[in-house]
């Protein structure tokens, strides 16, 4: 199989880097930034650079761009990927992404499936990509009636091939009402937390709590102003949810309601319990 992955930069090069450790595929990468495909090139992370009018000849092409740019590259490309050949993207919004490109796929011949490999540190860029990042790490998949079965399993096997520990399939409604609370929350709520007058204070006195809270505060904020605001609704909707339950821990405790805060507390403890004990 002919790989070719349209931006290295952490997904994107952590991908080929996986795809060179545990596969014998041929894997090719296309990016504007000269340095990060020389930087490619240098580790050995690709075979070899492509051109947008080269995707005719491969098999698998993976988008891994940032949510605006993925809808324009794959419509822009369309009729220059391979008639028959499977389209992948890997943005951590699905619905808006699927609708935008998968009829001018179809048109041209071409299947896309919506993908979502979900993995990453709080860093970007080909320099920051390993071979290991999805070791451990689930790939959801969210095809639509029109995706054929066969696509599905083969994207599926390429997962489990180049490391990934389970795939899962979803469709783009529950993907992304889901991805609000357990990804795009956590990073709305770690970049408010870190906004306290308290924080340049915290030296000496701040040890794993903090550390696990303020991680994801160190984002790249182009991309995940794109990905918000393509799932506004339902990152809305859970905003609008931690809002409320804050409020009834503030007020428990501004009330000194001691029996009222540790029920809270003893509820939160139980559910992260139950939470654990249904992965």
């Amino acid at each position: 199989m002919k790989i070719c992955i349209a931006g290295l930069g952490l997904i994107g090069g952590s991908l080929a880097k996986a795809i060179k450790k545990n596969t014998h595929e041929g894997c090719f990468g296309l990016d504007i930034d000269r340095a990060t495909i020389a930087g490619a090139l240098e580790q050995e992370a690709i075979d070899g650079e492509m051109t947008a009018r080269e995707l005719s000849s491969c098999d698998l092409v993976i988008v891994g761009l940032h949510p605006k740019q993925t809808i324009k590259f794959i419509t822009e490309n369309a009729d220059n990927f391979k008639k028959g050949g499977i389209v992948i993207d890997t943005c951590g919004v699905k619905g808006e992404i699927v609708r935008a490109v998968e009829d001018v796929c179809i048109e041209n011949g071409v299947n896309f499936l919506g993908c979502h490999p979900m993995a990453g540190r709080e860093f970007s860029g080909f320099a920051y990509s390993v071979d290991n990042l999805f070791e451990k790490a689930s790939f959801i998949m969210t095809p639509t009636e029109r995706t054929p079965d066969w696509v599905v399993k083969a994207v599926s096997e390429f997962a489990y091939n180049i490391g990934f520990a389970k795939t899962v399939v979803s469709d783009t409604e529950e993907h992304d009402s889901v991805i609000a609370f357990t990804s795009q929350l956590a990073h709305v709520v770690s970049s408010a937390y870190v906004k306290s007058p308290s924080l340049l204070k915290q030296s000496g006195f701040s040890a794993g709590s903090f550390k696990d809270l303020t991680r994801v505060a160190k984002l790249n904020e182009d991309m995940w102003t794109e990905l918000f605001l393509m799932n506004r609704v339902h990152l809305a909707s859970e905003i609008e949810h931690i809002i409320d339950r804050l409020t009834e821990y503030r007020d428990a405790i501004s009330g000194g309601e001691a029996q009222r805060l540790h029920d809270l507390l003893k509820d939160g403890r139980e559910l992260k319990e139950l939470s654990n004990n249904s992965q």
